[in-house]
């Protein structure tokens, strides 16, 4: 039994002793950098960021072995924010918000493995003027009268 309990010991050691996490910055032609974050074993981990050419922040957020995971933020490339979101295992999921130039939310929706799932919300000038359901990237049904919509639909589905 002792031996056994050596032995795992001396594994676990060993798999620590050989993972290499370390922080890793490619750039580009122009000498801008183009992304940095931490490899573990050449395998994208934690916190990364993505930029244009230009310089300005392109994405960032989070990767679990190479995945995409936990909440991400895009960007234009004049800095303003593009679209918001949940990521697991790679696929969008949850609500994501989409901007406008101007930096309002231009719509929100619902997503399951990248695909819209439950509701879309969009807006003009910070006013709902379309709703529309979905399942698995099908379209079920659309409102444009918000009284309708409201009649309709359980309002707590569209709390974040």
């Amino acid at each position: 039994m002792r031996i056994c309990i050596v032995l795992l010991l001396i594994i676990l050691w060993s798999t620590n002793v050989f993972a290499q996490k370390k922080y890793y910055k490619e750039y580009y032609k122009n000498g801008q950098l183009k992304q940095e974050g931490w490899l573990l074993n050449d395998i994208k981990v934690d916190y990364w960021k993505y930029y244009y050419k230009n310089g300005s922040l392109q994405k960032e957020g989070s990767f679990k072995n190479n995945f995409e995971i936990k909440y991400w933020y895009f960007y234009r490339q004049n800095s303003s924010i593009k679209q918001e979101g949940h990521f697991k295992e790679g696929k969008k999921n949850n609500w994501w918000l989409f901007y406008d130039k101007e930096g309002n939310v231009d719509h929100k929706c619902q997503l399951k493995n990248n695909k819209k799932n439950g509701y879309c919300l969009m807006y003009n000038k910070k006013k709902l003027i379309k709703a529309s359901k979905f399942k698995n990237g099908n379209k079920l049904k659309e409102w444009t009268d918000f009284s309708s919509f409201k009649d309709e639909n359980n309002l707590n589905d569209l709390r974040q």
